[in-house]
């Protein structure tokens, strides 16, 4: 595993566009404001940007890749056509897959189960009814938290660009495939949750 996914401190920054169909997020170090990976979106089929830029957006599949600024890819976050609720699935840097994220129906606020790959849950994505913090929780122990950064009010009014820190808390420990849960599944939030 890439050491950059020990960090336990991201600042997740989505790519501004008035009509954008592909999701792009630069996952920056928010103490220097270095850009410490890419989030990418490249290979939108025509019927997916179609669908993009209409009521059904939040039901479209994707299929994003994170990466190192120098292309080493690190994981794979994918979705097929969603209905009712999210089914996600995440690849490491070698297309094994670790884990899946399961939307639960029904919950105020959005809640995600995280499961291993033998369907066990490792821990809860749970928001709040506004929808701006976010916690990683197992056995009641806050794992992570994810809270909406202010981008401003031009941006917030005219654009969908949001904007994220991450926090996985220093107990999690390094290598583990929690950690890299944890940071696909924030950039699952905005495309499932907050589209």
């Amino acid at each position: 595993m890439n050491s950059v996914l020990n960090r336990n401190l991201f600042f997740v920054k989505e790519h501004v566009g008035i009509f954008k169909a592909a999701n792009n997020y630069d996952i920056l170090d928010p103490e220097t404001q270095e850009i410490i990976m890419l989030c990418r979106e490249e290979n939108l089929g025509f019927f997916t940007k179609m669908f993009r830029f209409s009521d059904y957006k939040r039901m479209t599949p994707f299929d994003i890749e994170i990466s190192t600024p120098n292309g080493e890819k690190l994981l794979t976050v994918k979705r097929g056509v969603s209905f009712f609720r999210s089914l996600v699935e995440v690849y490491d840097s070698n297309g094994i897959n670790i884990g899946t994220f399961r939307q639960r129906m029904l919950s105020l606020g959005g809640k995600f189960d995280l499961l291993d790959i033998n369907g066990n849950v490792m821990c809860t994505l749970r928001g709040d009814w506004k929808g701006w913090e976010f916690t990683f929780v197992k056995d009641d122990i806050e794992l992570a938290s994810v809270s909406k950064k202010w981008a401003g009010l031009g941006k917030e009014l005219f654009t969908t660009a949001d904007n994220y820190i991450l926090k996985i808390e220093t107990f999690v420990k390094p290598n583990d495939t929690m950690r890299i849960s944890i940071i696909a599944m924030v950039m699952c939030i905005d495309m499932v949750l907050k589209e």
